[in-house]
């Protein structure tokens, strides 16, 4: 698949004071990248973002490996302190800045961790993977009949964790309460893969609300831009479940 072209710089509002250097690796398309870009775009936490491609293999070479043997994206540097994983930089960020999207309120701040935790282990493994990856990307397509029996066992999987979030959010504005965490920002970045193939969520009416909410705000689109990129590069190749239910539409007519 050739790669979208990046949204390689991100203007953030005024700062909210961090001391120190903090650079971003990143790539603009990646789910886990998509919510620290957003967290500190509409924040104003000065980023240093420097773009590993992923599509080009960038994060497997040798001084990116030295980082993080991982190989993976985000990696956060503060100086000489290197933090990887998303929720984990997330929460780094917040408790850095002071950010009231992490509470200090002990209960509080246990609900935000534990809707991160649900969306980082449940969602990740049934809806991502289970559904959105195993179409387009090829390293984690299975052979043959192997495809269909993965996607045939992670669908209700993934359709019992949509029910358990909607649930979770009812009437409120966000995941845990009325005013915005970070578990809000995370949790957008994951379910919005599920865009790469056109996943209906209209079902669930409370993810779907809460999801435009997300949408609608400032610095979205600018953030985006990759991942608008990259659900266009898979749309045109036919990867989504729309595509094939059109398909088999015009097979049978």
């Amino acid at each position: 698949m050739t790669p979208p072209a990046p949204s390689r710089f991100i203007s953030p509002p005024p700062a909210r004071k961090a001391p120190g250097t903090l650079r971003l690796h990143y790539d603009p398309a990646s789910t886990t990248c998509r919510p620290i870009i957003l967290f500190a775009s509409e924040s104003g936490i000065p980023l240093d973002y420097n773009l590993i491609d992923l599509f080009s293999d960038e994060n497997r070479s040798d001084w990116y490996s030295r980082l993080t043997p991982n190989q993976a994206v985000p990696l956060l540097e503060h100086d000489d302190f290197i933090l990887s994983e998303s929720s984990a930089i997330l929460k780094y960020l917040a408790d850095l800045t002071d950010s009231p999207a992490y509470p200090k309120e002990l209960r509080t701040r246990a609900r935000v961790n534990e809707a991160m935790d649900f969306f980082n282990t449940y969602l990740m493994r049934d809806y991502v993977y289970g559904l959105v990856y195993s179409r387009v990307l090829a390293h984690y397509r299975m052979p043959g009949q192997a495809q269909q029996q993965f996607i045939a066992l992670h669908e209700p999987r993934a359709a019992r964790r949509l029910r358990a979030l909607d649930a979770m959010i009812g009437s409120k504005a966000f995941v845990c309460g009325d005013q915005i965490t970070i578990a809000d920002y995370f949790g957008s970045g994951i379910i919005t893969a599920g865009e790469l193939i056109s996943f209906d969520l209209r079902p669930w009416s409370n993810i779907w609300r809460w999801l435009n909410t997300m949408k609608s705000l400032p610095t979205w689109d600018e953030v985006h831009a990759g991942f608008y990129g990259w659900r266009s590069a898979v749309e045109a190749q036919g990867l989504g479940i729309r595509k094939k239910q059109e398909t088999k539409k015009e097979e049978r007519a």
